[in-house]
């Protein structure tokens, strides 16, 4: 894809990346595709466990991929994602910099940005 993907380019790479999801217990397939900008899109699925919360969602697994490709915090414009962001996800948004976020949510689709989806958000200001 080229640097000109608009945001229903990416949800529909969010819809077929959901289509690998491993979903084995709960059948809810979540896809999400990044825009980086440099014009990559770097896709992830969620995976569940039998052990539960060792699942990952598919926004950490498209953020894993992408910093293991070698991008970092700031290097990221857009997240679709083919359901609204759980808790976790949101601060894993707002932490990578990403300008904002489009997902569907009760048939809907929604634009936000990242202070929108997690106001009073930490970041690690508080940590030094």
């Amino acid at each position: 894809m080229s640097a000109t993907v608009s945001d229903a380019d990416l949800l529909a790479a969010a819809d077929a990346a959901a289509e690998h999801a491993y979903a084995p217990y709960s059948n809810f397939h979540v896809g999400c595709a990044i825009l980086t900008r440099d014009g990559s899109v770097i896709e992830g699925v969620n995976v569940e466990n039998a052990a539960y919360p060792l699942g990952v969602c598919a926004e950490r697994t498209a953020f894993s991929r992408a910093v293991a490709q070698g991008y970092r915090p700031g290097d990221f414009v857009v997240a679709a994602s083919t359901a609204s962001p759980c808790g976790g996800c949101r601060q894993w948004l707002h932490e990578m910099g990403v300008e904002r976020v489009v997902f569907r949510n009760a048939g809907r689709i929604v634009t936000m940005t990242t202070d929108e989806l997690l106001p009073e958000s930490f970041d690690a200001s508080g940590l030094r």
